[in-house]
């Protein structure tokens, strides 16, 4: 009974002195409140994370490259299988946790697939890259394809910012970069679609770092031009003027982009022959801009040089 009685007074004397320190803000109670808290994680610093789409190939695979280089953690996403072998090669490379996720963010379901796997995880950066693109006079076009342009590159985009960027902004911490394209300075016959869903996104990227200007949260418009990535076969334009130009390598653009989006930048037109097709095109009547478009992006046009 003595050692009964002896513990609970021990007990009841230690419990009296938490509560006293408490009240009185004990440094010792806060140290080892704090030392508790390290013990199982609570305030250790978690790695930052980046949501990558389009990663499989191209550009959204280089940009998915630089943030695993930069020591993010990522999620990366695709409409298709070589996500996996995307995220199993920059494991190999860069050392970095890389989760992939296949799904179609032209529709609603694919982009909440990825803000599952997200789950409570705060973002840090989220690069919106996924495109399409669709060759042909626009009713030449199958419909459901050229509603994919639109659903990908302008509905899905604009969801998947819906969904991850108000949680940045909420938190006062985070940074975007949309991937629109030089095309967006230009109507294009011929690929209709993709040239006006990228102005769409430069357009929606401007006036959402305009709403986020004091939130903490960055918005970066990437604008690259003619690049060496497989939209030309994706899109049925191989046989164009367009297709034969010279093209820039996908990990210069997002070198390029990631560096600006790491800068804030409002926008980053990559190489200097982009910026001066830009500068010409601002200064250029818009039908006269689709006319010389035109020459470019015509079917069997690569055959008529």
């Amino acid at each position: 009974m003595r050692n009964v009685s002896h513990n609970s007074f021990i007990i009841s004397n230690m419990a009296s002195e938490k509560s006293m320190a408490r009240k009185l803000g004990n440094p010792m109670a806060a140290a080892g409140a704090a030392a508790a808290a390290r013990e199982d994680g609570r305030d250790r610093p978690q790695t930052p994370l980046a949501v990558v789409t389009g990663a499989s190939t191209g550009i959204g695979y280089e940009l998915a490259r630089k943030c695993a280089e930069a020591g993010y953690d990522l999620i990366v996403a695709a409409d298709e299988g070589r996500i996996h072998e995307a995220a199993a090669a920059l494991r190999g490379a860069c050392c970095r946790p890389v989760e992939p996720v296949q799904c179609d963010l032209a529709t609603p379901e694919g982009v909440e697939a990825l803000v599952a796997r997200v789950g409570d995880r705060p973002v840090d950066a989220l690069l919106a890259n996924a495109g399409r693109a669709l060759g042909h006079a626009f009713f030449d076009q199958d419909l459901d394809e050229a509603m994919r342009v639109i659903r990908t590159n302008v509905e899905g985009t604009t969801r998947l910012i819906h969904r991850l960027g108000r949680p940045m902004r909420d938190r006062g911490k985070g940074r975007i970069l949309i991937t629109s394209s030089i095309a967006a300075f230009a109507p294009a016959p011929y690929m209709a679609l993709y040239n006006a869903s990228k102005a769409f996104l430069h357009s929606f990227s401007f006036a959402l770092r305009d709403e986020l200007k004091d939130s903490g949260v960055t918005v970066t418009c990437l604008l690259p031009g003619v690049t060496d990535t497989e939209i030309f076969r994706r899109s049925h334009t191989q046989d164009t003027k367009l297709a034969t130009e010279p093209r820039m390598d996908p990990a210069e653009v997002a070198e390029q982009g990631f560096a600006a989006m790491l800068e804030g930048a409002d926008e980053i037109i990559t190489g200097w022959n982009n910026k001066l097709t830009v500068a010409q095109e601002i200064v250029t009547p818009a039908s006269r801009s689709a006319a010389a478009t035109a020459e470019r992006t015509r079917p069997g046009g690569a055959e008529q040089r």
